[in-house]
């Protein structure tokens, strides 16, 4: 899938997955591994449901939007980098290397959690009641969506152990290093413009009249927020392709400036 359609489909699936008990979930949350949720025939998705044939689809809210609203734009940005990051982790699993098999495990972790931050994303919170809360029922969703600081911190541990085992960067680096680097650059180049989507949905929500209901109650000083997330996941991406070209014996092609003239 691709673009809005693709945006759609993430924010049904995103919104199913917000509303499952633990206990319905996938076991990735314990065993850092997405394992593929068999439903029953009773709890089967429909694939198609018709319900957007008029340009218009459902938040986990409820609220429904056009779907070239911010939001849908954002969430087919992250369905986007998942499946990116999918093919970066296909490339990685075809090295023996033992640090690519590490990146394949890491890789496959961040796919789940970006299903977390479209869950995150396809939750945006509606303006408060004129008692300054929300009602229960929304306040419930919110707290199922919200994203947790161990996932950026996670992220950063990673980041350092692989730097460690680097070289200084002392130029400029051109996407490079075979395959497997090569696509994790492209995963990270994605995952910049998804970032961006995000806090122009997020933006939207507040010039919108979202207030305080709106960015502000999802991004107070200190609290993780999608954008935060996929701010250091660009990191992330950008320190794993290097690893990875270190891992391949592949050199990387080093900024060259112009001759001048």
């Amino acid at each position: 899938l691709c673009g809005r359609a693709a945006a759609t489909r993430l924010s049904r699936l995103c919104g199913r997955a917000a509303a499952m008990t633990t206990w319905q979930r996938p076991q990735h949350l314990a065993h850092g591994v997405c394992r593929r949720f068999v439903a029953s025939e009773a709890s089967r998705i429909t694939i198609y449901t018709k319900t957007g044939d008029k340009g218009r689809s459902s938040l986990f809210t409820g609220e429904r939007r056009r779907k070239d609203d911010a939001v849908f734009e954002a969430l087919g940005d992250v369905d986007e980098l998942t499946v990116a990051i999918g093919v970066a982790r296909e490339y990685c699993s075809l090295n023996d290397e033992p640090c690519h098999k590490l990146l394949v495990g890491r890789l496959t972790e961040i796919q789940c959690r970006l299903l977390d931050v479209g869950s995150y994303v396809a939750t945006p919170p509606p303006p408060k009641k004129e008692n300054g809360g929300h009602s229960s029922e929304v306040e419930a969703k919110l707290q199922r969506t919200s994203m947790q600081s161990g996932w950026v911190t996670g992220l950063e541990t990673w980041i350092d152990e692989m730097d460690r085992e680097l070289p200084a960067l002392t130029n400029f680096i051109l996407p490079s290093g075979g395959l497997s680097s090569l696509s994790l650059h492209q995963a990270r180049s994605i995952c910049r413009r998804a970032e961006r989507r995000v806090v122009a949905a997020e933006g939207a929500l507040e010039r919108g009249g979202g207030g305080e209901g709106g960015k502000g109650e999802r991004g107070q000083s200190g609290q993780v927020t999608a954008a935060v997330y996929l701010n250091r996941l660009s990191d992330f991406l950008f320190v794993a392709a290097r690893y990875s070209a270190q891992a391949a014996g592949r050199e990387e092609t080093i900024y060259k400036r112009s001759p001048a003239k």
